[in-house]
């Protein structure tokens, strides 16, 4: 467990002992600290406990804010809190942190994307789009697939169909096997009648990937429309078993009603 690893007391003795390198100040004992590394240290202490779980909260504030203390216009630890405070529920306070990260480093593109998510579950989709947009365009950002893909579902929340789908189909370029995007394009094709290529595309989906009560009840659609009986009935029997109470089952069993009563 990351609390038995990391105490305060061994982490005084580290940030304590860091070597001259940027911004130095002296510290007890006439020892010289690095203040940027002490920043950083106290960043990435705060991050895994944050990851660890909500008993380690606590620890993960005092390492954003003893960050804070140490530059209070430092990007890394505005997001951190941002990040802590929208899982506890504190939305107002974790949208004020996320503005401070971007705004003391515009090109921060993870702020960006997790900024975006944070939009998106509020559904502010257009505000979500324009986040994700400016991080999709970051051509040095490592999870620029990531961006495009939530470019991707916020683009479709708008209706707009055709960008998602580009967008979809860039993140696939970046990452072949992205999961949200492969399930993105196959309904899309589903939705346009191109039902060739949405089997195209959820068959590279399920090649990889565990399925989802989307994925089998768009498998169920796919299948009866090619007549293929035997996938259809396997695709709903994994969902009715699987997911029971899903809406995508409920959503087969009214299919299976409204066929009876034909």
């Amino acid at each position: 467990m990351l609390a038995k690893i990391f105490n305060p007391a061994v982490l005084a003795g580290l940030l304590l002992s860091l070597l001259l390198g940027g911004c130095v100040t002296t510290g007890p004992g006439g020892k010289q600290i690095d203040l940027d590394k002490a920043r950083e240290t106290h960043v990435q202490l705060g991050l895994r406990y944050l990851q660890s779980g909500s008993d380690n909260r606590e620890m993960a504030r005092h390492h954003f804010q003893e960050a804070l203390k140490l530059g209070k216009k430092d990007p890394q630890a505005h997001h951190g809190l941002a990040l802590l405070y929208q899982v506890d529920g504190e939305l107002q306070v974790a949208e004020s942190h996320f503005k401070k990260a971007l705004r003391y480093d515009r090109d921060f593109s993870m702020a960006r994307v997790n900024y975006g998510v944070f939009l998106y579950q509020q559904e502010r989709y257009q505000e979500a789009k324009e986040q994700f947009l400016v991080a999709s365009e970051d051509l040095s950002y490592n999870r620029r697939s990531y961006a495009l893909a939530n470019l991707g579902r916020a683009e479709l929340r708008l209706h707009e169909l055709e960008g998602a789908e580009r967008a979809f189909k860039k993140a696939l370029a970046l990452s072949a096997d992205l999961p949200v995007a492969l399930l993105e394009l196959a309904e899309l094709k589903f939705e346009k009648q191109d039902y060739t290529q949405a089997k195209h595309y959820l068959d590279r989906y399920s090649d990889r990937n565990r399925q989802v009560p989307q994925s089998l009840w768009l498998g169920v659609r796919i299948e009866k429309i090619f007549g293929n009986r035997d996938k259809e009935r396997s695709y709903a029997l994994a969902l009715k078993n699987l997911f029971p109470y899903s809406a995508e089952t409920l959503k087969y069993q009214q299919m299976m009603a409204e066929n009876e009563q034909q």
